[in-house]
């Protein structure tokens, strides 16, 4: 390999060894990278300094509602590919088979549900925060407790948004992890601070370039340098990675089942009812602008999607028989995605470097919507009623926490570095109260009799048992109670298929390949990814059920104590604080005026005050 060759990883087993190919980055692709992080930085600098626009809170958190439909579109399915899917979904793939392509197939009923159920209802009120109906439909402790999860949420998630590209960059250069995440970390808090919500739209759209091309790219060259779509197609079946699961045991680790509606659960949650993306839909001039938005984003990330995870399964025909984690050149699959980019890209001048570009761009998407969003949650919600507020202070308060959160994210680095697997990680993370989020949101606008104090404590009860759920769960992992095993490869069609860097790698090693025999305690009983054999246990049930599970234990609380702390029979109900399908049910006579006629106004007080309803 040309410009991309110099030496392999040091999980390589017999690096010093002359025989094994070089796989490293070279000028070109260092000069494309660059040029990636130079674009995202002067996007920033041109929002901050030259851009004509006011500098108050509402320009800073929604460019002034003058947003367009196709940048947010674009701006959408950016920050819904973060690096954790450009590496781990591929790696999902390679191990475990195609099952996860369900919870991508999940976007399209989705897409309607967030368009004809939920946004209706935001517009409907003027809401610029998610979090701002539940204290309209419910009450502020409500709201403050349901914010308190999302900066949790953020808190547990961006160190691992982060790390993955480092992780990535690492692979092909031999840079220390953690030196690369100070750098990138610093431009995305850097360009996030300056610019506010328009520097990170417009970010969006570059990135969101870099990452089709590359997944396109991906897709295309790797089935060509492993024999066609036939072949590919043809290993993967010989390989039971087309094997789909539609057994309905929730300990199975994939079926069909649980990926559908546990991606369902994840897409309403994160594009409908996680403020860095309801933030930029509201930021529309309207709701016509903001349906429009939607369908071109729901289309978008079908296509990005689609070719990302099947990345995975070009991935393992590319490695049938030839496994280059059992060789010991990579040492988990969350890092087969950049061995795979250098051994199919690595003689085209740059292309490793896109690729990179690609995890880092899908990455700091991510990273900086969530900044941004988080920025004015903590702002709104827990500093501005303890301050005199400015528009000034607001912004300069604003930022401080941004820079802060940067600053975390390099730290929480360390930690995210000894996680298996990054996408069961983030799973299992987010099921402890992602359900309860979208099951609250879903309450208040589907079923009136509840007040306020059923909906506090249904998420209550759903996060403490959520929570008891999975500390159990992975107890059980340590306790080897439940093992995930992964889908077999081998080793002994390297020769045959040409894949001499593998070759001689094993024949450079002089141990043995690593094995997973039993210890002696190992449990007779055991869970895994395909079956058990033990008797049926909550705590063992997967990952992918978590969120549906949260959703549900809020309608099994919410429900029957609804009976119990009724509504004040004197409340007036407002039409506009449920879903248009519920409206139609209400005897409370008050016209709903035509949502496509209409955009989001504010009054005066609401664009100066903006921060109260945050």
């Amino acid at each position: 390999m040309s410009t991309s060759t110099t030496t392999m990883s040091s999980s390589t087993p017999a690096a010093g060894s002359a025989g094994i190919e070089d796989l490293r980055f070279g000028l070109t692709d260092y000069t494309v990278f660059v040029i990636m992080l130079s674009i995202s930085a002067s996007i920033g600098v041109y929002f901050g300094f030259f851009a004509k626009a006011k500098n108050t809170t509402e320009e800073y958190l929604r460019g002034g509602k003058k947003m367009q439909a196709l940048p947010i579109a674009i701006s959408l399915v950016s920050s819904q590919l973060s690096g954790v899917a450009i590496m781990s979904v591929p790696a999902e793939n390679y191990t475990f088979g195609f099952t996860f392509i369900f919870a991508v197939l999940a976007m399209i009923p989705t897409i309607p549900i967030v368009i004809y159920i939920i946004v209706p209802t935001f517009y409907d009120n003027n809401i610029v925060n998610c979090y701002e109906y539940l204290e309209m439909r419910f009450n502020k402790r409500t709201r403050q407790l349901v914010t308190m999860t999302f900066i949790l949420n953020q808190f547990l998630m961006l160190p691992v948004y982060m790390f993955i590209p480092s992780l990535a960059f690492s692979q092909v250069t031999g840079v220390n992890i953690h030196l690369i995440n100070v750098i990138v970390s610093s431009v995305c808090v850097f360009y996030t601070m300056l610019g506010g919500i328009k520097a990170v739209v417009w970010t969006d759209v570059v990135q969101a370039a870099v990452m089709l091309i590359s997944v396109v790219m991906v897709g295309v060259l790797g089935t060509m340098r492993t024999g066609g779509l036939s072949t590919v197609l043809e290993y993967a079946k010989e390989g039971g990675r087309m094997d789909f699961d539609l057994r309905w045991d929730p300990r199975l680790r994939a079926t069909v089942w649980s990926s559908l509606t546990s991606g369902m659960l994840l897409w309403t949650g994160k594009i409908a009812l996680d403020q860095s993306c309801v933030q930029r839909i509201v930021s529309l001039p309207s709701y016509a602008h903001a349906k429009k938005s939607l369908y071109v984003a729901g289309v978008g990330f079908l296509i990005i999607m689609f070719f990302n995870a099947f990345a995975g399964i070009i991935m393992f025909a590319r490695y049938y028989g030839c496994d280059p984690m059992l060789a010991g050149l990579v040492s988990k699959p969350d890092k087969m995605m950049p061995f795979f980019i250098q051994d199919i890209m690595g003689n085209l001048a740059g292309m490793p470097g896109l690729f990179i570009s690609c995890v880092f761009s899908a990455s700091l998407s991510s990273l900086s919507a969530s900044l941004n969003s988080l920025a004015g949650v903590v702002y709104f919600d827990y500093i501005k009623p303890h301050i005199r507020h400015t528009e000034a202070r607001a912004n300069g308060v604003m930022k401080l926490v941004i820079i802060g959160m940067g600053a975390y994210c390099i730290l929480g680095g360390l930690i995210v570095q000894k996680f298996k697997s990054i996408l069961q990680t983030m799973w299992t993370i987010t099921g402890i109260n992602m359900g309860a989020v979208v099951g609250v949101f879903l309450l208040g606008m589907f079923v009136p009799r509840v007040n306020g104090k059923v909906a506090m404590t249904s998420i209550l009860f759903s996060v403490v048992v959520m929570a008891w759920i999975i500390i159990n769960g992975q107890l059980n992992f340590k306790a080897g109670l439940i093992k995930y095993d992964v889908l077999p490869n081998s080793l002994d069609q390297c020769e045959a298929r040409g894949l001499h860097s593998i070759l001689n790698a094993i024949n450079f090693t002089t141990t043995a390949l690593p094995t997973t025999a039993a210890t002696p305690t190992a449990p007779t009983e055991v869970t895994t990814a395909f079956g058990s054999n033990r008797d049926f246990s909550i705590y063992d049930i997967s990952f992918y059920w978590y969120k549906v599970i949260g959703a549900i234990l809020i309608f099994v609380w919410a429900l029957p104590m609804s009976f119990v702390w009724r509504r004040d029979k004197n409340e007036k109900l407002n039409p506009k604080l449920y879903s248009p399908f519920v409206r139609r049910m209400l005897n409370v006579d008050e016209p709903v005026v035509e949502l496509e006629e209409i955009p989001l106004k504010h009054t005066e007080k609401q664009n100066n005050g903006v921060a109260q309803e945050q």
